[in-house]
């Protein structure tokens, strides 16, 4: 099969190679794709640069956790019926060398989602790493029924999609941008009120926020944690929540009594780790927003395998306004 892969860690043009490498075949429980998108997360590019210090965790890595095709072939215990099934995969290069940067990719039966109709493999290709995300930042700290969810940096693809599952789950939903021009994003994915925080001190901010939420927010989803702790704490209700799953400085501080005073639950949240359930959980609720005229993200790029390199260097360089894809297969 055609696949891009590296053998070492840095920049896109100098590691990432294309060429053949063996088709590989389902084991017990799993199935087999033949991928028709991939999608190019920032966890992806991270990991070939080592960004998070863990080294080659094998000889040889296919990237991209995130994919769509068609299951073509399924192991023992897997229903041959779903053979056919266009299908949307999660986890791909999670704790496994080969992700879905290749025209197959074999994953767990249960990492393999069935794809709404009318929803496009490229569409499919972005759900997983920030869809998943993206629930588990929104339910972790419990339900959000007839709450005030606060999603900070909604127009990123986490909030986007944390935007749609807090309004599915009924919270009434504020949101946070950086810029005028993510305002729409955030809209359009279902935010009740967006703020935008370019040139506003941290107080304004706050008096903006507390405007539409007066007694105070339930639940924050935040991308920011080094940069936003502080103002979290000062919105938060007696025994908010927080659920971070990006910060901008590894050892950031935070505001400890005060946060101690109002017992508020931290959450932190590392996307391969979390319980199979959740994952579970969080892809049924994906596909019912989906099915639920959410729109999905902007697709900025899709470009061919050949070219991974450069849409690599897309999202590290975020030259692109958008998500960006590599067009798999056939």
């Amino acid at each position: 099969m055609k696949a891009a892969w590296y053998e070492r860690q840095g920049a896109p043009s100098e590691v990432l190679k294309v060429g053949e490498r063996p088709t590989p075949e389902p084991g017990p429980g799993e199935v087999r794709i033949a991928v028709r998108a991939s999608g190019v997360n920032p966890g992806d590019v991270k990991k070939r640069t080592d960004q998070f210090g863990t080294g080659m965790p094998f000889p040889l890595v296919i990237p991209h956790s995130d994919g769509a095709g068609v299951i073509d072939r399924v192991g023992a215990g897997v229903e041959e019926a779903r053979i056919g099934e266009r299908a949307w995969c999660f986890g791909a290069q999670s704790y496994r060398p080969f992700g879905t940067a290749a025209e197959y990719v074999v994953v767990p039966a249960y990492q393999a989602v069935r794809l709404p109709d009318g929803v496009s493999f490229e569409q499919g290709s972005c759900l997983g790493i920030p869809g998943i995300t993206a629930h588990r930042a929104v339910h972790v700290g419990g339900p959000v029924e007839g709450r005030v969810v606060l999603i900070q940096g909604g127009a990123g693809a986490v909030g986007q999609c944390a935007i749609g599952l807090a309004r599915l789950a009924g919270a009434t939903v504020v949101s946070t941008v950086r810029a005028p021009a993510d305002s729409d994003a955030a809209t359009a994915a279902g935010a009740h009120h967006v703020i935008v925080t370019k040139d506003l001190a941290p107080d304004q901010v706050i008096q903006d926020i507390e405007a539409h939420a007066p007694d105070g927010v339930d639940h924050i989803v935040e991308v920011a944690f080094h940069a936003n702790i502080e103002i979290d704490e000062h919105l938060l209700k007696q025994g908010g929540s927080i659920a971070a799953y990006a910060t901008g400085s590894p050892a950031p501080t935070i505001p400890f009594w005060p946060l101690v005073f109002k017992n508020v639950n931290l959450h932190f949240l590392g996307s391969d780790d979390f319980p199979v359930e959740a994952k579970i959980s969080a892809a049924q609720a994906l596909n019912s927003l989906l099915e639920n005229a959410w729109p999905g993200y902007d697709i900025g790029a899709s470009v061919p395998l050949d070219d991974i390199a450069n849409a690599h260097e897309m999202v590290e360089q975020r030259t692109v306004a958008g998500r960006v894809t590599v067009t798999v297969g056939r």
